[in-house]
């Protein structure tokens, strides 16, 4: 088996087989190739790769984090290089695909802008082809979070689909017909960044009032650490839980202690809940989709978030008692479906590679008969 570092001086000629992925994924994903290949998922503190099969099994995960992500975007690549390096030595992968937390270009090779790490127009897809000397393809981990639920996870049979991951703030993306919708520049599904309370808590994209300052991580956060810097009495299980040290206050901890009757906590995931369920309402009158999957590390309090939501949606909805309603769905594939879509979304490359491949080949093959047919006995 050729690995990565056997192939790594063909790199640039490799990277330049394929420009751009076609949009018809649908249609594409049914035929590529049943192959191997690497999901890459870049958060602000950790770069998780995995080895993932044409049925989105996770062969293999590893994971590192990415000090000084703040220094130079050329540490991220380093780790994202050694990742796929260290997986290709066990696996022949085809290709990879990479899941970015920022604004990715309409190409998919460009990320534009990553609130936390430093790159801005950053060409992250040929660099990284260059030297891993395999196809590489780079999306939005929104946008390859919701292929994952569409392709295996919660969203699977639906024809619109809307994915919003409720992490430390709120991403999204569409999918309509099997094509993830991006949008004319590629930035589609920011919507955490909606406006829902105009001069509300100022948000670091230097907004005010997105809604991703009332539903998400942060917001869960920030609600108990004011409570509980306040001394409410309300807040006294959970002052109890941290000694008092207000800093420590987390989103899983306050989803633990939810599970565990905290009436305070218990009340906070309901806030936000409540706050999901407009949004979603929005999302609804101005996309209309059949289902909605709700993904990210703060979905993992599940019905103590999802439960509300689906109650404030209800009382939300344009049209409500005279429309169909949208159903909601917690995600399936947790902390890996952006992996996990990411590397399927690369397959599409891998067959269009390996196409290409086969034309050189067979080209090569042409040309051989043809030297060998020009050949006379006295030559030989």
């Amino acid at each position: 088996m050729s690995t990565y570092r056997d192939l790594a001086h063909r790199g640039s000629a490799r990277a330049t087989v394929l420009r751009t992925v076609g949009t018809r994924e649908r249609r594409s994903h049914l035929t590529a190739p049943r192959v191997p290949t690497v999901g890459i998922d870049i958060g602000g503190t950790k770069v998780m790769a995995g080895v993932v099969d044409a049925d989105g099994n996770i062969l293999e995960k590893v994971r590192a984090e990415t000090p000084d992500k703040s220094k130079s975007p050329k540490v991220v690549e380093d780790t994202i290089v050694e990742l796929v390096l260290d997986l290709s030595d066990r696996h022949d992968v085809h290709a990879v695909g990479i899941g970015a937390a920022g604004w990715v270009d309409a190409e998919r090779s460009r990320i534009l802008f990553a609130p936390h790490l430093s790159w801005r127009n950053e060409p992250l897809r040929d660099r990284l082809a260059g030297r891993l000397a395999v196809p590489v393809l780079v999306d939005n981990d929104a946008n390859a979070a919701a292929w994952a639920e569409w392709r295996f996870g919660a969203g699977r049979g639906e024809d619109h689909l809307v994915m919003i991951t409720l992490g430390t703030g709120i991403g999204g993306a569409i999918l309509e017909d099997g094509q993830v919708k991006r949008g004319k520049f590629g930035v589609a599904g920011e919507f955490g960044h909606m406006q829902v309370v105009p001069g509300g808590h100022r948000c670091p994209c230097g907004n005010r009032g997105c809604w991703e300052q009332y539903s998400s991580g942060n917001a869960l956060v920030r609600e108990a650490r004011e409570l509980a810097a306040a001394d409410s009495p309300v807040a006294y299980g959970i002052i109890e839980h941290v000694k008092g040290n207000i800093a420590d206050i987390t989103g899983p901890m306050i989803t633990e202690l939810a599970r565990e009757g905290d009436a305070m906590c218990i009340e906070l995931l309901q806030d936000i809940g409540q706050w999901l369920g407009v949004g979603i309402a929005n999302l609804a009158a101005a996309l209309d989709p059949s289902c909605f999957v709700i993904g990210g590390g703060v979905s993992a309090a599940d019905d103590l978030l999802i439960g509300p939501a689906r109650d404030a949606f209800r009382r939300h909805l344009t049209g409500r008692g005279y429309r169909p309603e949208a159903r909601i769905a917690r995600a399936q594939l947790g902390p890996e479906a952006g992996m996990v879509g990411a590397a399927d979304l690369a397959r599409l490359v891998a067959r269009r590679f390996r196409r290409a491949n086969r034309r050189r080949v067979e080209r090569y093959e042409r040309y051989e008969r043809y030297v060998e047919s020009r050949r006379t006995p006295e030559s030989l």
